[in-house]
Order: C-alpha cells, then structure tokens, then sequence
C-alpha cells in the first residue's frame, strides 16, 4: 500500500468552493484501480493549506492508472481553478504502525 499526499494551496477565499469540488471529485478517486480511499485535512494554522490523502494499492495505480485516465482529467477540472500553484506530492509507504 502506498499513500500519496498532495500539498495543495488554495486562493484566499476559494476554500469552501475548493472542498465542494472535491467531494464532487470524490467518486473519480471510488472508481480509480487501487484506490483505497481518500481524505482531504486542512489546516489549522493556515486556512488555505490542504493535504490530500490517498490509498493506492501500487504507485502506478497513483502514477500512469490514475493520472493517465480521463478521471484524472475531470479531477484537475473540478479543482485546477482554486489552486495558486500545482500540488506537492510525494508518495509514502508505512514503515511503523
């Protein structure tokens, strides 16, 4: 299993619209192969910043699956107009649980 975790930035103001367009997203990442779910967290201490958390069961479910289909494309058109720059992302395996 592989977590993949987005830093994204927000414009100010735009934050109630971007989580709206991510629950629209949300059954792009349900139907994804290896999709184990996912989660978006924003932060406390600053408003515009938020990680998106998701399950893959392999990196390339993540890296050609995903971002190589039309749902990835339709994720990127929900939420592309909020962010102020593209997301930071990196891909984690657990270590210790």
């Amino acid at each position: 299993m592989v977590t993949e975790i987005a830093q994204i930035e927000v414009k100010p103001g735009t934050e109630k619209d971007f989580e709206a367009a991510v629950v629209k997203a949300k059954p792009l990442f349900q139907r994804a192969r290896g999709c184990g779910g996912m989660e978006l967290h924003k932060s406390v201490e600053k408003p515009t910043r938020y990680r998106l958390f998701v399950k893959w069961a392999t990196l390339e479910n993540h890296t050609v699956d995903f971002r190589g289909s039309e749902d990835f494309q339709a994720w990127r058109g929900l939420v592309g107009q909020y962010f102020v720059a593209p997301p930071d992302v990196e891909h984690t395996e657990t270590v210790v649980s």
